[in-house]
């Protein structure tokens, strides 16, 4: 089916191909064209508009580019969008409800797991996938959901309370 959606592109004046996917992005029907090397990242940020997603390292080594692909966190920055087609793709647009924040964005409010923010929608998308698994999870579990995650400025403390403090498990707000 896609083959016969495929086209050149004269556009730049070289013969390039280019396909039409049809992508969801949380809860929204997405239809563009995009080169087969595309990845996800740059048809989320630039094709559709959504630019929570960060571009940190585009080598999958950072976390700021993760997503939800059909519930499981995924490095967008090395994840070609055509193969995201008939997938279900959740970013940290997601989260919120207009400007009411969801609980775990709450609790990274409360906790100061923000800091400088860059990392944040990466650490919400990966919190968020594991929380949907496992409400109640440990320490342990929370490090090890978090571990394709880096941040430079909060020293991951703060992170785990939050995480802690949205499932309900009892962590005080540190920030008032």
């Amino acid at each position: 089916m896609l083959e016969n959606r495929s086209r050149m592109n004269f556009a730049d004046g070289k013969t390039s191909r280019t396909r039409l996917l049809e992508i969801t992005v949380n809860g929204e029907a997405h239809e563009i064209t995009a080169k087969p090397r595309v990845m996800l990242l740059e048809v989320i940020r630039d094709k559709i508009g959504l630019t929570g997603t960060k571009d940190g390292c585009e080598s999958g080594t950072c976390g700021a580019c993760t997503v939800l692909l059909d519930g499981k966190p995924t490095l967008s920055c090395i994840t070609l969008a055509v193969e995201c087609e008939g997938k279900t793709i959740r970013t940290v647009e997601d989260l919120a409800d207009g400007d009411n924040l969801n609980y775990l964005q709450e609790a990274f409010l409360d906790q100061g797991g923000t800091q400088c923010g860059f990392c944040t929608p990466g650490m919400l998308m990966s919190a968020t996938s594991l929380l949907e698994k496992n409400p109640k999870p440990t320490r342990q579990d929370i490090n090890k959901a978090l571990e394709g995650n880096l941040c430079r400025c909060t020293g991951y403390n703060s992170i785990v309370d939050a995480v802690m403090q949205a499932s309900g498990q009892g962590v005080k707000t540190k920030m008032q």
